[in-house]
């Protein structure tokens, strides 16, 4: 019954969400993150063209999935605010890239995360961990160019800053081009 409760309360709340042309996404992103977040942008978008704000606080999490939501935030026609809340970590942070540079913003206490993609769960024959070791670095230099051609940022800057965890308060991510400003109440926001 417990577990029951907890659903309807989760679905309302998304209701109110979507009642509110809002989308939170909270928590590690993974494939069920991704298809939730790409049909409420659908269902949004189908209802009409006006804005969408969409709430960023996650430590990251498939890459892939991230990239699907990027994807479809330029997919849909609404134009999308992205708020950073708390903190945007690793594949978060091309998820804020979906909305427009303009359309990217911050609450003041949120930290934001660069780092170059871990390889997780890799294993088998040597010709496998190869194949894994290429993959990720194709992975690695298409987030540093997409990093530095959202940001303005040069290439080798990218690369250097994100080799190791790269850590920036909100104002050093409005200096570095992530995101365009910061802003304390949601009267700020468009």
């Amino acid at each position: 019954m417990a577990d029951k409760d907890k659903n309807e309360k989760n679905e309302g709340l998304v209701q109110r969400l979507l009642d509110m042309r809002t989308v939170l996404i909270a928590g590690e992103i993974n494939q069920k993150v991704a298809q939730q977040v790409m049909a409420q942008l659908l269902v949004l978008d189908g209802q009409s063209n006006d804005p969408i704000r969409m709430v960023v606080s996650s430590p990251g999490g498939h890459v892939e999935s991230g990239f699907a939501i990027y994807d479809f935030m330029r997919f849909v026609k609404s134009p999308i605010t992205a708020v950073g809340a708390g903190w945007v970590a690793s594949i978060a942070v091309p998820i804020m890239f979906g909305a427009k540079k303009e359309r990217r913003v911050s609450l003041p206490n949120t930290r934001f995360l660069i780092h170059q993609p871990w390889m997780g769960g890799g294993g088998g024959p040597a010709s496998d961990i190869g194949i894994i070791a290429e993959e990720m670095i194709k992975l690695r230099d298409r987030l540093n160019q997409m990093i530095a051609d959202e940001t303005g940022q040069d290439l080798e800057k990218v690369a250097k800053d994100s080799d190791r965890d790269y850590w920036m308060t909100a104002e050093q991510a409005v200096e570095y081009g992530l995101i365009s400003r910061v802003v304390a109440q949601a009267g700020e926001l468009d």
